[in-house]
Order: C-alpha cells, then structure tokens, then sequence
C-alpha cells in the first residue's frame, strides 16, 4: 500500500507545491520556450514526475508504472477514442466530397470571413464539442477554416479560441456529471451555478473572435452580429443548464447562436465592408459560389444530425440504463493507493463503459454516416485506419500527458498543489478558477481537471465558508479557458491545419487570450462569492 503524503519535501507544503509543479513546468517552457514537439514534451514531462514520484514522494516504482499506465489507457479509451472516430466522420464526408458541400453552405451564409469564423468556429465547433468534445471541434472547425480560406496559423488560433464557452457542457455534459460524482453535490445544482458563469465567456468570445480576423476594423465593422451571436448563445446555454438538461445545454446554445447569426441581416447580405474584409483571406476559392441539389445538400448536413439523434436517444432514461448495463469495472493490476486520511482514491479502480461512452456513439453515427453517403464498409474501414495514422503523434501526446496526469495525482503531487492553493484562504475565490485552469492545460480534459480537484475545491470551500457550490463550479469555469493550451489540443489542431512541429508558435500565439478571459473569470467568481454578485447564484 502506498499513502500519499502533502508535504514530503522537507515537511513544508511550499517546498513540496514547487517540487511538485516541475513537471508541469517542464512541460510549459519545452512548449512554449525550446519549441520541442508536443509529444516529446508530454514524454519529457511524464518522466519528470515519476523522477518526482518516486524520489520526492517515496512512490515504489511499480506502482508509479501502473499508474502511467492508466492514465495512458484512459486516454487512448475513452479520449481518443471519441476523436478518432469523429475525425472519421469527418474524412468520410471528404471521401465522398460531401463535406465540400457542407463548406459551401457555410461559405453561402456570407461573404465575410469574420462572419464565416462565428458560423464554424463558434456555432458548429459548440456543436461537435456538444456532440464528441476532447479535440474533435478544434481539428475539424480549423479544417473549414482553411478550406474557406483562412491561413492556417490564423484558422487554428480562432478554432482553439472558440473552443471555450461550450467546453463545461461538452460532450454531452461530461466534465458537469464527473464534477457532482466526485463532489458528491447534486448534478442540478453543479450544472446550474455553471451555467451562470460560462455564458459570461459567450458574451464575450465572438467579439474576441471577430478581432482575432480582422482586429479593430473587424470589431467595429462586426460587433453587432457578435454579439448577437454571443446573447444568444448565452441566454440559450443558462436556459437549459438551469431549466431543462446539463446534456443538452450545448446543442441548444449553438442551434441558438446560428439561428441568431443568419436571422441577423447584416450576415445574409455582403456589405461593401464584408466584401472588403474577405481580402483577409485572399485564397476564397470560386467554387464556394457553385449550387448544390438540395439532397447533396441533406446528406452532407447528415452525419452531424445522426450525432444528434443518436446522442439524444442515448440520454432518455431507460436507454441510458440499458447501455450503462454494458459498463465494466475493474480493479486496476499493482496499485493500492490511499490519500493521506487512509481512504483509497479512485484510480485503484478502472470503470469502461464500452457502449455508453461517446467515442463508441460516435462509432455507431460514423457506421450510419457510411451508409447515408454510400461508403463502401472497405472503404471506410481504410479511412479509420487512415485516421489513426493521422492522428499517431497526437495519440502519443494525449496518453504521454494523461500518464503525466495521472501519475501527479496517485502520487499526491496534484493534491499537495491543491492543498498550496487551498491555503490561500480569503484569496481561495479567486484563485480557485486559475486551479481548474491549470488542471485542463497539463491533462486537456474538463472532465479530468473536474476529476482532479472537484472535491478538493469542495473541502477548501467548507473550510474556508465559501459555497462549495460555486467553487466547484469555478473549477469547470475556468478549466475551459486551459483548453486552447493544452499540448493535445495544440497538437491536434497543427495537426489538422499542416503545421506539425509547430505547437510552440501557437502557443504563444493563444496564451495571453487564454490568461485574459481566465481573469475575467476569476473576477467573476470573486463577485460571485461576495454580495456584487451573489444575487446571480440559485
């Protein structure tokens, strides 16, 4: 048995938080400094912290093996295997040419690039993230981008940007379910106080959006349908988070900001300003202006509608059941781990819901997609494989850190950060968004950052008498804005736009607006813990 220890570094919490944050850091300036490879970095990183596991914190070496291992097997199910097969959706649809049908559409929509970057980027990537989340809205929106003429560096910073507001909601409301089962709080609740933060990204991320295409001019030019976009969205996401379903409150909000955005005329019609701005992309191809039959049109719309029903039908009750009966747990081979009270942490245990996961209804959505479009099941068994290929550095990079993950935590070097934080006392409101922040950027994952220090957030929160309510919503809150950071996501999307190697570059690129809006939330959160704004919480 292995008892995690806080504060092995010479018996101060301090010492042993910077201890523990080497890895992280290691990671960070091999990213964002030395421009190393992304898996290169997670593979440097997760080295580092069983060097820390094993020699700082005492962690026999077996179980700092078992421990990468899971993390490892986690990542590859249930993470990468929702991105693999909604990538395959996705080149499907290339195969058959449907997705240039589809692109057309958008294209059709307006003539203006900053409009085209609300459509895919923001509504249609809240859509996927909604649908599949973990990586897939960022490679698939960053390719749209690119097919309608965007530069690749500039098409993959708006997809990682626009990747924010959707996230706490994202794959069928994941990181919320994970929060109120590690937190012990009613889902309801979790999902309520949640959606009274993240809209306030909404209002904000299309305007954002807007200036990252064409920076003033685009802001002044376009502010009127951003924020139109951005108002609905918002209002749309707090409605069902509160009102109707944690599950659905995505695919609402972004059926809503797209409504919103073609009901707007400014969007319809070309201004003389639109047409202006789309010298911004220079590459705008004449076959945008082709005519589509309105069937080609229905079966390039339709594997994104079959997601839809197919995740809709998997989330009424008695299905759900039915399929949560195929879930399988397992006590995880040479681990034996309790915190520092004696009680066994989770990672003891494996849970693999082999057909209730996403990744696996995405498989079902793919294998109908096959069929709508007339894909020959050889065909499209060799356009998985080629996804797989596709995607190898990414897989290396995503279970490289999740092993990095997972190690931190089953080592207790993520709860001795935690405590360090924790500890901040009056300034905990603030700094408890920032804790969330941190956990996506090192693991990519709402739903694991929610996993690594839910309850934690909670205990500080009774401690301090702060609503545990809100500080664990704040954990989600402001894990969303680590999302565009994360070394999976920044691979993932140079991946998809042709710029692999070059993670480091976009990093830097997306960094000061990630640290931007993460203060915005943390401001928010301050207001929300004190009577400015207490009135917003249930």
């Amino acid at each position: 048995m292995y008892v995690q220890e806080l504060q092995p570094v010479a018996g101060s919490l301090g010492l042993s938080a910077l201890v523990a944050a080497l890895p992280l850091v290691i990671v960070l300036v091999l990213l964002g400094g030395v421009r190393l490879k992304a898996h290169l970095a997670g593979l440097t990183g997760l080295l580092a912290a069983a060097l820390v596991a094993c020699l700082a914190y005492g962690m026999p070496v077996g179980q700092t093996l078992s421990s990468a291992a899971q993390g490892a097997a986690f990542g590859l199910f249930p993470i990468l295997w929702i991105v693999v097969n909604a990538l395959w959706v996705y080149r499907m649809t290339v195969r058959t040419r449907h997705f240039d049908v589809l692109r057309r559409s958008f294209g059709r929509l307006s003539d203006d690039p900053r409009i085209q970057a609300l459509v895919v980027a923001f509504c249609f990537g809240a859509l996927l993230e909604a649908l599949a989340g973990f990586g897939a809205p960022v490679a698939i929106c960053s390719v749209m981008l690119v097919a309608l003429g965007f530069d690749p560096v500039r098409a993959a910073v708006v997809a990682l940007v626009a990747n924010t507001a959707p996230v706490a909601f994202g794959a069928m409301g994941t990181p919320v379910v994970t929060l109120a089962q590690v937190t012990g709080l009613p889902l309801d609740t979790v999902a309520s106080v949640v959606g009274r933060q993240t809209p306030l990204l909404a209002l904000v991320v299309p305007l954002v959006l807007v200036g990252l295409v064409d920076g003033r001019r685009g802001l002044r030019e376009t502010w009127v349908p951003a924020l139109t976009c951005g108002i609905a969205f918002a209002v749309a996401q707090f409605a069902a988070s509160n009102h109707v379903s944690a599950q659905l409150a995505d695919i609402g909000a972004a059926l809503a900001g797209a409504a919103a955005l073609v009901a707007v005329p400014h969007t319809r019609v070309p201004t003389p300003e639109a047409v202006r701005a789309s010298v911004l992309t220079d590459t705008r191809s004449e076959e945008l202006d082709e005519p589509d039959p309105n069937p080609e049109i229905l079966r390039a719309y339709a594997p994104y509608a079959l997601i839809v029903v197919i995740f809709s039908v998997a989330q009424l009750p008695a299905v759900k059941d039915w399929l949560a009966q195929a879930t399988r747990t397992y006590d995880w081979p040479f681990l034996n781990v309790v915190n520092a009270d004696g009680n066994p942490v989770g990672g003891n245990v494996f849970t693999w819901p082999v057909v209730s996961t996403g990744g696996t209804l995405v498989l079902l959505a793919g294998l109908a997609t096959a069929a709508v479009l007339g894909v020959h099941a050889r065909v499209a068994l060799k356009e998985w494989a080629a996804t797989v290929h596709e995607l190898r550095y990414a897989i290396l990079t995503v279970t490289s850190v999740l092993a990095l993950a997972y190690v931190m935590n089953l080592s207790g070097q993520a709860a001795t950060i935690g405590h360090f934080v924790a500890a901040a006392g009056a300034g905990l409101a603030f700094l408890s968004p920032v804790l969330g922040w941190f956990g996506v950027a090192v693991s990519g994952s709402d739903t694991s950052a929610n996993a690594l220090f839910g309850a934690l957030q909670v205990t500080a929160a009774r401690e301090s008498g702060l609503s545990p309510e809100l500080l664990a919503a704040a954990n989600s809150s402001g894990g969303v804005l680590g999302k565009m950071i994360s070394p999976q996501n920044l691979t993932i999307a140079c991946a998809a736009v042709g710029l692999a190697g070059r993670e480091g570059d976009l990093l830097r690129k997306v960094l000061p607006w990630s640290l931007g809006l993460l203060l915005v939330m943390c401001l928010i959160v301050v207001g929300q813990s004190s009577p400015v704004l207490d009135w917003m919480l249930p």
